[in-house]
């Protein structure tokens, strides 16, 4: 099974390291000094015009029957499919982490190790929504991680690059459903590309009158610097339709501060500083912004810890409260793998927390959206 090198490594910087203010100052340098390319960026070509017409440049997509990752269900899931149906757009996480000589600033379409990750994403991820409708997800020639931990102008340029794939491959997905109602989701890396496809070709255009609901995990979102180029509102309620839901979970005592400094730096989509605003937070047990929920009304936590048994839904087992700072706090530390980052980050496992309460908030959303 492919393993993420990033966690490894930053849990042996921390164990060696030992007391956490050393790790603050020096754990990311020596991170960077690992994940972060050392070649220059290059230019790779556009995909041709119809490459996304061709089936084999999507993970999942409805004509997919055989060896499709977003038709799995977990162990034991009985609930029945929804009558109404949606066209779901799912863009995958960051799956392209590579260390020193063999780093490019984007995956090439052929990398068979980042495509299975990819893969197992979209199993794990986009899973959730194949009770509403059937899911199109792109591959893509995705940002390294390590375009994430540099201020060097290629960072940007390889996440510009990478979401040139995406816009090729949402105006195809567009093609492909003329009418009816759309999910868009994403997460991390994917929902960072797809914030920027509402803005660019969702927001003010009349495709934005068909989004019945917007997952944009994993990413900070600022309620007054970013949602009101977005086109779309924050969703306050689990009957309410056509608006955004994002959140990133940690575990108690959490150290959100990376994310917070970096979001603080980055600009905004109405150009406005991110500092001083309020981070979207949605509570995915109640559907809601902010508020607080208990373990017991979690409705499915993704168990796939052990890749020689079945994941399994747990219920009741991790609660959610969205904190003053706008990340989702779970509670106490839960065993989801051995991928959870420093500062009780639980960042790759945002879906599988609340899989079972993603999917009961996508049916409920879609029917809000098909009932106006």
């Amino acid at each position: 099974m492919a393993r993420k090198f990033l966690y490894v490594v930053a849990g042996l910087i921390v164990l060696v390291i030992g007391a956490s203010l050393v790790y603050r100052v020096w754990g990311m340098e020596l991170i960077r000094m690992v994940m972060v390319p050392r070649e220059a960026l290059a230019q790779i070509a556009p995909l041709p015009a119809n490459a996304y017409d061709d089936p084999k440049m999507w993970i999942a997509r409805p004509d997919m029957v055989k060896d499709n990752p977003a038709l799995w269900t977990p162990e034991g899931m009985k609930d029945a499919p929804s009558a109404e149906k949606a066209a779901v757009f799912f863009i995958h996480p960051t799956s392209y982490i590579t260390t020193l000589g063999d780093a490019h600033w984007n995956m090439r379409l052929d990398d068979r190790e980042p495509l299975t990750t990819a893969r197992r994403f979209v199993k794990n991820q986009a899973s959730a929504f194949n009770g509403i409708g059937a899911i199109w997800a792109p591959r893509y020639r995705q940002a390294n991680y390590g375009a994430f931990l540099t201020d060097k102008p290629a960072g940007d340029q390889a996440l510009a690059l990478a979401y040139r794939d995406v816009s090729q491959a949402f105006a195809a997905f567009l093609k492909a459903n003329p009418e009816g109602p759309l999910i868009l989701a994403a997460h991390s890396q994917g929902s960072r590309h797809l914030l920027q496809l509402l803005k660019d070709q969702v927001a003010g255009k009349p495709v934005a009158d068909r989004i019945a609901a917007v997952y944009a995990v994993g990413w900070p979102v600022s309620v007054e610097a970013d949602l009101p180029a977005l086109g779309l509102p924050a969703c306050a309620r689990r009957d309410q339709s056509h608006c955004i839901m994002s959140w990133q979970s940690y575990a108690e005592p959490a150290d959100p501060s990376p994310v917070i400094e970096s979001f603080e730096r980055k600009p905004s989509f109405t150009g406005k500083p991110h500092k001083g605003t309020h981070m979207l937070c949605t509570n995915p047990i109640t559907g809601v912004v902010n508020g607080a929920a208990p373990a017991s009304a979690n409705r499915g936590t993704l168990d796939a810890r052990d890749a020689e048994k079945p994941a399994r839904l747990l219920p009741g087992i991790v609660p959610a409260r969205c904190d003053a700072s706008g990340v989702l706090m779970i509670g106490e530390p839960v065993d989801m793998g051995p991928f959870t980052l420093p500062g009780n980050n639980y960042h790759v496992y945002d879906y599988a927390l609340f899989w079972a309460d993603v999917r009961e908030d996508a049916k409920q959303r879609l029917a809000a959206f098909l009932k106006k």
